[in-house]
């Protein structure tokens, strides 16, 4: 797909989307709606079985467009908000793992994305928060909500409410950071990761996802069950039979096989 502000691409099983609205990567409106699209697209394509959303250059995301922002009514700021929560919902729930390969600053709506990711990985000179209460504003892409679920509702207030950004070590420490590495070994280390969970059963995967993601937002019965029902529901789509099969026979499994 085209895109003016995002560079969009597949192979052998990733998909990459690089940020590319240099030199900060500001998400205004119309990066906002390329993101949501790029998620559509990603969602159709079959061989796409893993994501990585990554950046260059010293920033990740900078954070919103201050500029766009500036001259917002009201009404205009809770539509941006608006598609954010649409984009970085999409993002979020699409079946695909989401790697963020985070290499530089991630700062308010940069914050929120790597957040809506599945697994963070930092280069070790990454600065991150969420500083938007010094513009007077709050965070609108859904940080009050997924950093608290993700580090705590105390850490998360502590850090939205003084609007400081911490380094790499620091959002390792509190549970912010999956992996914390040198900065020339970030695309290495994701790729490497991306490479191992493309590897996987891809119905599997997509199904712990999903387990994982709804029990967070139920009691534990209710995401035991879910547990169960899809436990139960793999052995449907042919791949625990391959897998089991190609680990006796010390042997690596070959997906494609799988029922459809």
């Amino acid at each position: 797909m085209d895109f003016k502000h995002l560079i969009v691409r597949k192979e052998d099983g990733i998909g990459w989307l690089k940020m590319n609205r240099p030199p900060m990567n500001a998400l205004n409106t119309e990066l906002v709606l390329e993101l949501e699209r790029a998620m559509d697209w990603f969602a159709a394509q079959d061989d796409v079985l893993v994501i990585v959303l990554y950046a260059e250059g010293r920033m990740f995301v900078a954070g919103a467009d201050i500029a766009e922002m500036s001259s917002f009514t009201p009404m205009q700021a809770r539509a941006f908000a608006q598609n954010g929560h649409r984009a970085l919902g999409k993002l979020s729930a699409i079946e695909k793992p989401v790697i963020a390969a985070v290499n530089g600053f991630a700062l308010g709506g940069g914050c929120e994305i790597a957040l809506a990711c599945d697994i963070r990985v930092l280069a070790d000179t990454v600065k991150i928060g969420q500083p938007e209460v010094s513009l007077g504003l709050i965070p609108g892409f859904g940080g009050t909500q997924r950093l608290a679920r993700l580090v705590g509702p105390g850490i998360a207030k502590e850090l939205i409410f003084t609007g400081d950004a911490i380094d790499a070590a620091e959002a390792l420490r509190i549970g912010l950071a999956n992996k914390v590495v040198p900065a020339d070994k970030l695309m290495e280390t994701v790729t490497d990761m991306a490479k191992k969970i493309a590897s996987r059963g891809p119905t599997a995967v997509r199904y712990a996802k999903a387990c994982i993601n709804r029990g967070l937002d139920v009691d534990l019965a209710t995401g035991n069950s879910y547990e169960v029902e899809t436990f139960g529901m793999c052995f449907s789509t042919g791949e625990p039979a391959i897998g089991t099969s190609a680990f006796l026979a010390k042997q690596k499994p070959d997906w494609k096989t799988a029922k459809e």
